[in-house]
């Protein structure tokens, strides 16, 4: 695997397309992520990030049918791969280990 950790973006992408379950393209992952997270990604920002996160082995896509509606254009459907699941939760051990016996530390 080409890296060790994600950052947060990645990370909010990741999850956004697992709750997508198979349904996951630029468009529904984008709204997920305005919905779930509060988060309005460029699209450029997003499409931009799945193509890294696709030459790092994170993610795979593929394309679905072509609509009209898309000028005969498919959808590029995602879904995450075991790489990219294995990397997502070192990420949330890491996180989970890092915030270990700070509950309440924020609390003013």
């Amino acid at each position: 695997m080409s890296q060790d950790y994600l950052g947060e973006f990645e990370q909010m992408v990741l999850l956004a397309i697992m709750r997508l379950s198979g349904e996951a393209y630029g468009l529904a992952v984008k709204d997920e992520l305005e919905v779930v997270a509060g988060r309005s990604p460029s699209s450029g920002s997003l499409y931009t990030t799945l193509d890294r996160m696709e030459k790092k082995g994170l993610v795979a896509s593929s394309a679905g049918e072509a609509t009209q509606e898309r000028g005969g254009r498919p959808r590029r459907y995602v879904q995450v791969t075991p790489e990219g699941k294995a990397l997502l939760a070192r990420s949330r051990s890491t996180l989970i280990a890092l915030w270990d016996g700070l509950e309440g530390a924020l609390e003013s």
